[in-house]
């Protein structure tokens, strides 16, 4: 005779359902890699649109065909440089031992955050060095006073090869194109759209009780056991959904581009305006609500044989 189990219905993926704390996401992990660059950037969601392409992945049911993809707009305005950071390994994790500020910070930062702006001397000896950024968003369509300000993690085994790269930075702003390129994976980092507060069924996707239920339909038929005298946290209940921090991972980088009147929509894209800085077109959908700010990383568990694509056509009422 069989076996009969049943497994927990429900993932614990994400569990608690916490809210995150700012609309652009915290990163807490860096891939390792032996090439000496800056693992991230940051960028605007204009918006969602489709385009024709050519595919040219290795074992696709649809090699050599034209095809329809969905694909999202980043809008990418350089990133200006705060701060280098100086990191020394201790028993409780890394603590910073010296931080050396840029001389050319806008005066937007000072809206965000309050600062010692003094000369701080590079060590002798470190164990990590990050940088530190902060967004333009004065330069995209973004009606926003306050910049984003995000600390960046460098790759690289020799930390003498990364503090001479960053230094390059310091005093001067950093562009997309130094950082990716097009035809390879990110990582996107955001926080998803606010719903409000719920009902289960909208939460949960439990079902609607009878009509004949008492005091409610859309809603559950019991909290759960007398004893223990308390309700469990698997119990479907109302409450705030959506503004939770997630991530995307490989995600196909379809084009990196600088050419605008590419994409120049007459009238400018629903609910964003006109792009005006470099853009990517990222391949499926985004996390996230128009102008929010998504965090691009380099992919912490690539896969080896990523999708191809030549795009031939972008479905955009481009200016004559």
């Amino acid at each position: 005779m069989s076996k009969y189990s049943k497994p927990r219905a429900g993932s614990l993926q994400v569990w608690p359902r916490v809210r995150a704390n700012r609309p652009y996401a915290r990163i807490r992990n860096w891939v390792k890699k032996e090439e000496v660059k800056i693992l991230g950037f940051l960028g605007y969601k204009v918006g969602m649109t489709h385009a024709i392409v050519k595919d040219n992945t290795l074992n696709s049911i649809t090699k050599g065909q034209i095809i329809s993809v969905p694909i999202t707009i980043l809008e990418c305005p350089p990133l200006g440089v705060l701060s280098l950071r100086f990191y020394k390994k201790s028993f409780d994790g890394l603590k910073i031992v010296s931080e050396v500020f840029s001389k050319n910070i806008d005066k937007e930062v000072k809206r965000r955050v309050l600062f010692n702006k003094k000369d701080n001397e590079i060590p002798k000896e470190f164990d990590d060095i990050r940088i530190v950024v902060y967004s333009k968003p004065k330069l995209a369509c973004v009606k926003r006073k306050k910049p984003e300000i995000i600390e960046l993690g460098v790759s690289g085994n020799d930390n003498n090869k990364k503090l001479e790269l960053l230094k390059g930075f310091l005093d001067k702003d950093i562009k997309i194109s130094d950082i990716f390129k097009t035809g390879q994976l990110l990582d996107i980092h955001g926080v998803t759209k606010g719903k409000g507060f719920q009902s289960p069924i909208k939460r949960f996707g439990v079902k609607r009780l009878s009509h004949k239920s008492k005091k409610k339909v859309r809603g559950i038929g019991t909290m759960g056991p007398w004893h223990p005298h308390k309700v469990r946290y698997s119990v479907p209940n109302t409450g705030k959904m959506g503004y939770h921090q997630r991530t995307e991972y490989n995600k196909l980088l379809l084009k990196l581009g600088d050419n605008l009147g590419d994409i120049s929509k007459i009238g400018g894209f629903n609910k964003y305006g006109f792009v005006k800085n470099n853009y990517l077109l990222i391949k499926g959908s985004v996390v996230g609500t128009v102008k929010r700010a998504v965090i691009l990383t380099e992919p912490i568990r690539a896969i080896n044989k990523p999708e191809s694509f030549e795009i031939i056509s972008l479905n955009i009422d481009v200016k004559k």
